[in-house]
Formats: structure tokens, C-alpha cells, sequence
């Protein structure tokens, strides 16, 4: 019978969310990419702005990530088509994509998703927490898809951008999944069946986003699994309740570890407004480690997960909707 490592070593493991110190001048923390490699990751999407960010400031931190990264070609790939994945795992690389959390990336000009897309944005939300100009959050008063919204959509769907429902409010989160043409994901949600909080996700959109082709992947951030909880079995448990509820070809990973604890620490105490004590926020913010891969693939096999199924969780569903979505960058 195959180990928790032997299924990690022989399949592509993609994590779809991290998070990395939003500094442009400050890569001191990108060393610790090493870590997502070692703990048998090939594929990781970092965040490169959310929230409030200024377009200036995702600018600079694409050009920030891609300098560092370029500079150590030997061990990171820049992915630029899906097939940069498989080459940079059958190289013993790291490849490294970038996503954003929020639509004010765009501001008013959406001809921006294109230049997005061309430096390695591969997924994109439409609100952080609250309303935007294109939809609403989930910690507040949900204004549903905008005009602006949907036209973000099209543009998105043009280029081969995914869109994205984590930080969405339900409303606004189910007019996407009737908007968008094509599969739609939660990049870092978890069922609120499990853990019950605004940032977490119904059954009913999860179906939703299953019935579009969809992919739901499940965070590691201790609010939203528990009590701050980051337990490898407590994660498990948000991944089997959401493989019974939609089946192992629409659950991944997107652990959205955050590298700088004292980064985060300092962001709730700051960002009030997108971090409200009353949710929980005030009891601070644990995450689950990269190094807990082998433990959560282990206590998935405990359950009876069949090295297919995991597989897909690991991430050939992720690779499944790149290469349905994704298009070839000019």
C-alpha cells in the first residue's frame, strides 16, 4: 500500500493560494518558498495584492516577485502556460503563478486584466471582505454582481483568467456562478457546515460551484477551520466534509498560509474594517504549516481516499481548470 510521501512524490501537488509579505522592497521572506518545495509542493500561486492595494502597489509587487524569482531560475519557474508546471515538477523546480485578492486592482480600467494575465496572474476575486465596484463581500452589506462586475467577467473569461468567489458574499458569489461562462472557483473557502463564519461557504454554493465545473479549495487559516485551529485532522475534516458534498473532482488546496506572522498580526489590528474583533479576528490568526502536507494526505488515507481521488485533490482538478481556462499569454 502506497504512503501518504509515495503519493505526494508521484502525482503534481499545487497549493493555490499563498501569501508572502506585500513589501515591494522587502524579498527577505521569499526564501521561505523553499520550504513549499521540500514539503512536496510543485506548484504554488502567490498573492500579489488584496483589499484597498493600489494598482501601483500590485505593480510593484508582480515586478517585485518576478525579479526575485527570475534570479533563481535554477530553482523557481515563472509559469506562463500550464505546461511551465509539469516541466518546472519534472525539473525538481517550484513553479510560482500569482493571484488577487479584490477588484480594485483594476480600479476603473479594466484593459488592465489583460497586463495582469501577461505577468502571471492566474485567478483573481472580485471584493475582499467588502463591497467593491464589481460585487459584494462577505462582511458586509452584499450588493450582488455589479454592471462593472460582470463586465470584469468578460473580460477575465477573454483573456483566460479564473474567476474567483473566495471573500465573496452569498449573493454576489451565486450571480457570479450565473454569470460566468466557463468553471468558476473558491480558491481558499471552507464549508461554514463545518465551522460556521462569514468567510466560509454554504453547501449550496458549493454545489453551485460544482455544477459549473468548478474547484473549492480548502484553507488553512485557523479562524475558519476552527478556533483557530490548524490541526492537520481539523483540516481533513473540511476536506472530507467537502469531497461527500461534491465530490473529490471539485476539492483542492489553497492553504493561503501567510509567511510573515507578524505581517498578520499587524494587518487585524490596522484593518478593523476588513478584519471586524466580532468575528473572531481579535483572538489572532494561526495558519496550516506547508510541512503539514504529509500528515493531511495521511489522515485523508485513514479515511479510505483512493490514490486516484487524491490525486485530484492534490492537484489535478486545479490542473484540470488551467487547462480549460487558461489561454496562452501574448
Amino acid at each position: 500500500m502506497k504512503t501518504a510521501l509515495d503519493i505526494i512524490q508521484g502525482c503534481l501537488v499545487w497549493d493555490n493560494h499563498g501569501c508572502m509579505p506585500l513589501r515591494p522592497l522587502d524579498t527577505s521572506f521569499l526564501p521561505q518558498l523553499a520550504r513549499c518545495r521540500a514539503a512536496g509542493f510543485d506548484h504554488i500561486s502567490l498573492n500579489v495584492g488584496f483589499g484597498d492595494d493600489s494598482i501601483e502597489q500590485h505593480l510593484r509587487m508582480i515586478a517585485s516577485f518576478r525579479h526575485w524569482l527570475g534570479q533563481r531560475a535554477s530553482d523557481y519557474t515563472l509559469v506562463r502556460t500550464v505546461d511551465d508546471i509539469e516541466s518546472a515538477r519534472n525539473s525538481g523546480k517550484l513553479a510560482v503563478s500569482f493571484d488577487i485578492e479584490g477588484a480594485n486592482a483594476v480600479a476603473d480600467q479594466i484593459s488592465l486584466v489583460q497586463l495582469y494575465y501577461d505577468l502571471g496572474v492566474r485567478w483573481m476575486l472580485l471584493a475582499y471582505n467588502r463591497n467593491s465596484a464589481a460585487a459584494g463581500g462577505c462582511q458586509d452589506d452584499d450588493c450582488g454582481l455589479t454592471d462593472f462586475g460582470r463586465r470584469l467577467i468578460d473580460e477575465m473569461t477573454r483573456v483566460g483568467m479564473v474567476v474567483c468567489c473566495s471573500h465573496l458574499g452569498s449573493r454576489s458569489a451565486q450571480e457570479v456562478l450565473e454569470y460566468a461562462p466557463g468553471p468558476v472557483i473558491f480558491s481558499h473557502s471552507n464549508p461554514s457546515a463545518v465551522r460556521p463564519h462569514p468567510r466560509n461557504i454554504s453547501d449550496a454554493l458549493m454545489r453551485a460551484c460544482a455544477a459549473k465545473g468548478g474547484v473549492v479549495g480548502i484553507n488553512g487559516v485557523g479562524p475558519f477551520l476552527g478556533d483557530n485551529d490548524t490541526r492537520s485532522d481539523t483540516f481533513v475534516r473540511h476536506v472530507d466534509y467537502a469531497v461527500q458534498m461534491i465530490g473529490p473532482q471539485h476539492v483542492a488546496l489553497g492553504l493561503d498560509h501567510v509567511f510573515d506572522q507578524a505581517e498578520v498580526d499587524a494587518g487585524m489590528a490596522a484593518m478593523k474594517g476588513l478584519f471586524p474583533p466580532e468575528l473572531g479576528y481579535d483572538k489572532g490568526m494561526n495558519f496550516v504549516q506547508p510541512e503539514q502536507l504529509e500528515a493531511i494526505v495521511d489522515g485523508l488515507l485513514r479515511l479510505g481516499y483512493a490514490e486516484g481521488d487524491l490525486r485530484s485533490i492534490l492537484g489535478g482538478n486545479l490542473m484540470r481548470i488551467a487547462r480549460q481556462v487558461w489561454k496562452e499569454p501574448a
